[in-house]
């Protein structure tokens, strides 16, 4: 610290000095011309300079820059110090004169003696704060405060000392290059700010090096360019390095200030390393039943690149068999899988030997070729109890409809592929012979026949056989046994449908009245072949005939044209049909011929018998519906008789519960109590006036049921009153 502050000392002096150096010229300046045209315009403002005691010059020999003046920052003596003094030509002694100074900072950093013109910094400057003030002098009378002279503006510059270390603003910093970079190779750069004055002397001129890092990088001293410094920086042996970085002010002259920053570079990868197999040989013992897929082993090989750089590919190159097994890539693990393509089998081949190659998958194109290794893998195949194993997958059997019980149908065959060779025993699995159709000799495999079978039925049976080792009940192989059944000649042909002829009466002779054709259960390889004929009895018939199509169908046809309904309504033909099988088949099916009314273009009209008895245009239908009416209308007609006779009969009258009602009708509002005093009760039960009329108390009797006027528009309106007595028995 006293060393720092020893030097501090020494850079403010050697400012001072270099001011006063730069100033003390001025007095033998010539004019500066816009300053002399500003006097000109009758300015009177004088800068006194740093030194008292200075001689006035002339107006026109003046070389003062009179409005600047400058002071040094940071300074912080005991006394203000002195910025410069203000003059004019008017302050001789006998005017009263006095200096105003107004404008930034004026009274709080900058005072101003008002008689003699003194300009002081109150205030310790810092010019990376505020680097200059604009301020105005004025000359004023002191008694009157008039002007004196028009105010005058000027400057006051903050000159600069080296106070401000550099700064790496936008540090610490992180780059990165690629290994194995060539020397020079530009890495990043860095920038360093200094808050002095970059114009004024060396207080911001930085000069760059590097502290840490060599001989590893160099640094440009001017553009501060950070550079590969060694050839053969290998990522795989050093990945990182910290770099520390120096930016001196004064140009890197002792007393410069400094400052540091780090820069940590990376190197980046690039693939320079080839795949490397842990190990020359590999050796895997696989069981024989491993599945198609499974993996049986993996092998590895290391690449120290990292990223895209380190993945690998692998290949079986060469190897007995290479079909048996393939190798894939673990993209996780970056491991090679080897899988099963094929089944093995120990009792056929027990080894394998495979040549696998590993082999990156990114590579640099001028190498001309990708790295790669190679290594050797063995493969023992151990021996595994395996199941039987069938002749065949699928059985194919035949054997005859209705053939008898225990017929045998065929024979399967299973073996045991291990060594050793067990015995084999047969069942079959009843979930697929649910109706126990089938048996079979557990000890050689042949079904046999446990019920007939019956083609129509079901042509197709298949079951499943299950093959086990005697020694080993769980090892068990399955065979699937379709067994078809053959046709035999055992079902009679018959009619296709249940034909129903119709005959025209009006029908000529040979008119072919119905098509029949036959159907046969059975199948025969060469097909079916029918013959059709009457039966015996029927073969010299007088009506009817058959005529063989051709195409296993026959026609029936009329003899006569004489059928008549009223002689015989319905007409019955059994006709007999025989197929070609072997044996031969037949059946009797008769075909139902009914006789018919046609029009004239034969299209059957009725074949009852009733419809030919009634009139022309009216139906059986017809005829129902008229006699439905006529029965309707007599039920109508009795009913309304009945009604009639029960309501002429007289009413039946039970003298000891007799039943008066009165009925009045009246369009007058009723009167209350003096209506009902209007009548006598005793009286209206008095049996003798049961068929007259019963007078009224308050009326006269030659005014009852006399016609009543009322006030209307069109004359008198009558109210009727009715009195009407009903004797009604319980």
């Amino acid at each position: 610290m006293p060393k720092r502050s020893e030097e501090m000392l020494t850079d403010v002096w050697t400012s001072l000095l270099l001011v006063w150096i730069t100033c003390v010229p001025y007095t033998s300046m010539t004019p500066i011309i816009s300053q002399s045209k500003s006097l000109q315009t009758g300015s009177t403002a004088l800068l006194r300079g740093l030194v008292e005691g200075q001689r006035i010059l002339s107006r026109a020999k003046r070389g003062w820059v009179w409005n600047q003046m400058f002071v040094l920052e940071e300074f912080s003596g005991p006394d203000p110090i002195l910025v410069g003094r203000l003059h004019t030509d008017l302050d001789v002694g006998s005017t009263p004169i006095k200096y105003v100074l107004a404008g930034e900072g004026a009274g709080t950093i900058f005072a101003i003696n008002e008689i003699t013109g003194d300009i002081h910094a109150m205030k310790r400057l810092d010019r990376e704060e505020k680097a200059e003030y604009t301020l105005t002098a004025q000359v004023t009378n002191r008694d009157t405060d008039q002007p004196l002279e028009p105010p005058s503006e000027f400057i006051i510059k903050v000159q600069d000392i080296n106070d401000n270390p550099p700064q790496f603003v936008e540090g610490p910093y992180r780059a990165s290059v690629p290994e194995m970079s060539q020397v020079g190779t530009s890495v990043t750069r860095v920038t360093a700010t200094d808050a002095d004055d970059p114009v004024y002397g060396n207080s911001a001129k930085l000069v760059y090096s590097i502290l840490e890092g060599q001989p590893y990088f160099s640094i440009d001293p001017n553009t501060a360019i950070i550079k590969i410094a060694l050839h053969g920086m290998d990522r795989e042996m050093r990945e990182e390095y910290l770099v520390v970085i120096q930016a001196k002010d004064m140009g890197g002259h002792m007393g410069g200030l400094s400052g540091t920053t780090t820069v940590t570079v990376t190197l980046t990868d690039v693939n320079d390393n080839p795949p490397k197999f842990s190990k020359s040989l590999y050796e895997f013992v696989i069981p024989e039943e491993l599945g198609i897929g499974q993996p049986g082993g993996k092998v590895k090989a290391n690449d120290r690149d990292i990223g895209e750089n380190a993945k690998s590919t692998y290949n079986i190159i060469d190897g007995d068999e290479k079909d048996v097994f393939e190798i894939t890539t673990d993209a996780q693990t970056q491991e090679g899988i080897l899988r099963l393509k094929k089944p093995l089998n120990f009792e056929t081949k027990k080894s394998y030997t495979l040549k696998v190659e590993a082999a990156n998958i990114r590579f640099d194109p001028s190498s001309g070729a990708p790295f790669k290794d190679t290594a050797t893998v063995k493969i023992a195949v151990e021996d595994s109890d395996e199941p039987p194993v069938f002749s065949k997958p699928t059985f194919v059997l035949q054997v005859d409809e209705n053939a008898p019980i225990n017929t045998v149908i065929g024979t399967v065959t299973a073996r045991d592929p291990d060594v050793t060779g067990s015995l084999v025993r047969y069942f079959i699995d009843r979930h697929t012979d649910l109706e126990r159709q089938f048996n079979i000799n557990v000890d050689d495999g042949k079904i046999t026949l446990a019920k007939p079978l019956d083609r129509e039925t079901d042509m197709w049976h298949n079951i499943t056989v299950t093959a086990t080792e005697i020694r080993n009940h769980s090892q068990i192989s399955r065979a699937i046994v379709a067994i078809r059944v053959l046709d035999i000649n055992d079902n009679a042909p018959e009619f296709a449908t249940e034909y129903e002829a119709f005959l025209c009466e009006n029908g000529k002779p040979g008119q072919v009245i119905q098509t029949v054709s036959a159907v046969d259960k059975d199948d025969p390889i060469q097909g079916h072949y029918f013959e059709y004929r009457l039966i015996p009895e029927m073969l010299n018939n007088p009506n009817f005939t058959i005529k063989n199509n051709g195409d296993n169908s026959i026609s029936v046809l009329a003899k006569h044209d004489t059928f008549r309904r009223q002689k015989q309504e319905m007409y019955f033909l059994p006709i007999i049909v025989t197929d070609n099988g072997n044996p031969p088949m037949s059946s009797t099916n008769t075909l139902t011929i009914r006789v018919c009314g046609c029009s004239r273009e034969g299209i059957v009209q009725s074949c009852n018998v009733e419809a030919y008895v009634l009139p022309i245009g009216l139906s059986m239908g017809a005829l129902i519906a008229i006699l439905a009416c006529i029965i309707l209308l007599l039920v109508i007609v009795v009913l309304f008789v009945t009604l009639r006779r029960h309501k002429n009969k007289p009413l039946i009258i039970k003298d000891d519960e007799d039943v008066r009602e009165n009925i009045i009708r009246y369009d007058d509002e009723g009167g209350g109590e003096e209506d009902t005093e209007a009548f006598d009760i005793a009286t209206l039960q008095n049996p003798d006036g049961i068929n007259g009329y019963l007078p009224r108390k308050d009326i006269k009797p030659d005014l009852q049921f006399m016609p009543r006027q009322s006030g209307g528009p069109n004359g008198v309106d009558v109210d009727e009153v009715k009195y009407s007595v009903h004797h009604l028995s319980r």
